[in-house]
C-alpha cells in the first residue's frame, strides 16, 4: 500500500503531460481525469499516513467546504467575483461542477504538508499553507479561463498580462484557503515520521510543470511569471529544504 501514492502520482503526471498535446473534448477529459487522480492521491495518502479519521477530516474540510464556497460564489459573487461554469467539466450541483471541490482537496493536502516542512508553529503553518494553495490559482485560473471552462462577468481589475480574471478572485482564494487550512490544523492530526514524500513531490511537480507548460506549451507567459513567483515562495524554499535534508542523510 505504501506504493499506491507513488503509482497514483505517476498516473497523474502522465495525464498532465498529455494535456497540452490534446484539444477540445479530449483535453477536457484530461482535466477531469487529472483532478480525479489528484483527489484520490491526496485522500488515500491522508488515510495511509495519518489514518481514516484524517482522510474523513480532509474530505469534510476541503471537499465539502470547497463545494460550499463555490456554490456561494456562483450564487452571490462572493468571495471570488461573479462567474459561471461552462458545461465542459461534467455534471453540476447548484451550478458547481462536481470536480471543482475535488480540485480544492487535491492541492490543499500537499500545500498543508509542504508548509509543515517549512515552519513549526500552527499559526505560521496555516498562513504558509494558505499562501501555497492560493498561489496555485495564479496558474489554474488563467489556464482554465483560456479553455473556456469558466468566465467572469466583470474581470477587472486584472493582473497585468492575465486578462479575464479579477484580482479579487485571488484574494477570495487566499481568504478561503486560510479558513481551509485552519480547519485542517484543527481536525487533522499530525504524525511524526509519516512518509510525505509523494505529496511533496506532487507540490513541486505542480509548480515546475505549471511554469513550463504556461511558458512553452500553452502560450500563457504572464501567468507563468506570476505563478512562478507566487507559488515559488513556497515551492522554492521547500525544494531547498528537501535538498539539504537529503544531503544531510548522505554519509560523508
Amino acid at each position: 500500500m505504501r506504493r499506491l501514492p507513488w503509482a497514483l502520482l505517476a498516473a497523474l503526471v502522465l495525464t498532465q503531460i498529455c494535456y497540452p498535446l490534446t484539444a477540445g473534448g479530449t483535453r477536457a477529459a484530461c482535466t477531469v481525469l487529472t483532478v480525479v487522480l489528484g483527489y484520490v492521491l491526496s485522500v488515500s495518502h491522508a488515510a495511509l499516513s495519518r489514518g481514516p479519521r484524517a482522510a474523513l477530516a480532509l474530505v469534510a474540510v476541503a471537499t465539502a467546504g470547497g463545494w460550499a464556497v463555490e456554490a456561494v460564489g456562483v450564487a452571490t459573487g462572493f468571495p471570488f467575483g461573479t462567474y459561471d461554469y461552462s458545461g465542459q467539466l461534467g455534471p453540476k450541483l447548484l451550478g458547481v461542477p462536481l470536480i471543482i471541490p475535488l480540485a480544492w482537496t487535491w492541492m490543499a493536502w500537499p500545500a498543508w504538508l509542504a508548509a509543515g516542512r517549512l515552519v513549526s508553529s500552527v499559526a505560521a503553518r496555516v498562513v504558509v499553507a494558505a499562501a501555497g494553495l492560493a498561489a496555485w490559482d495564479l496558474f489554474l485560473d488563467p489556464q482554465m479561463v483560456a479553455e473556456g471552462y469558466w468566465t467572469w462577468q466583470s474581470p477587472t481589475p486584472a493582473l497585468p498580462g492575465v486578462p479575464g480574471i479579477p484580482v479579487g478572485n485571488y484574494l477570495g482564494w487566499l481568504g478561503f484557503a486560510v479558513l481551509l487550512m485552519a480547519g485542517l490544523a484543527r481536525f487533522v492530526p499530525d504524525r511524526a515520521g509519516a512518509d510525505d514524500a509523494p505529496m511533496l513531490a506532487l507540490y513541486l511537480w505542480t509548480y515546475g510543470s505549471s511554469v513550463l507548460a504556461h511558458a512553452v506549451f500553452l502560450g500563457l507567459p504572464a501567468s507563468a511569471a506570476w505563478g512562478g513567483v507566487g507559488m515559488g515562495l513556497v515551492a522554492v524554499p521547500l525544494a531547498v529544504q528537501l535538498a539539504r535534508s537529503r544531503r544531510a542523510r548522505v554519509p560523508a
